[in-house]
């Protein structure tokens, strides 16, 4: 099975919204995702909860998670969200970033080009490590 880790500080936004996509997208006996930061907040951002129900995908019950040994112990990917400095690092795996904006506190239409562009590449990453 092979496991991403979606990983931003908060884990309340842009990493929420690509582990959802990545378990819509891939085929769920291949692969799996999860999300966790390194500092996470106490909820889902309310904007990203807005945007992401409007395709009918639901993080009313998604909460964010610390990113741990644990959690990584049996991960093959880690792909970060832009947060620089502040972007987990886990030895032995496999790191991409993805340099996007945080949606924290921006407008709707803001927070939907986000939302698009995460699933765009989610997508491609889907497709190109043939999990689909």
């Amino acid at each position: 099975m092979f496991k991403v880790i979606f990983a931003c500080v908060h884990n309340a936004g842009r990493s929420q919204m690509a582990a959802a996509f990545f378990n819509q997208l891939a085929a769920p006996e291949k692969a799996v995702a999860v999300s966790a930061g390194t500092e996470p907040g106490e909820r889902i951002h309310p904007e990203v909860q807005a945007v992401m129900q409007e395709i009918g995908i639901d993080l009313s019950r998604a909460k964010p998670q610390k990113l741990t040994q644990e959690l990584a112990k049996d991960a093959q990917l880690l792909i970060t969200m832009g947060c620089g400095d502040k972007c987990p690092y886990v030895p032995g795996l496999r790191k991409e970033d993805w340099p996007l904006l945080d949606p924290k506190g921006l407008p709707l239409a803001e927070v939907r080009a986000i939302r698009d562009e995460v699933k765009s590449r989610v997508q491609g990453l889907v497709h190109d490590e043939g999990m689909n």
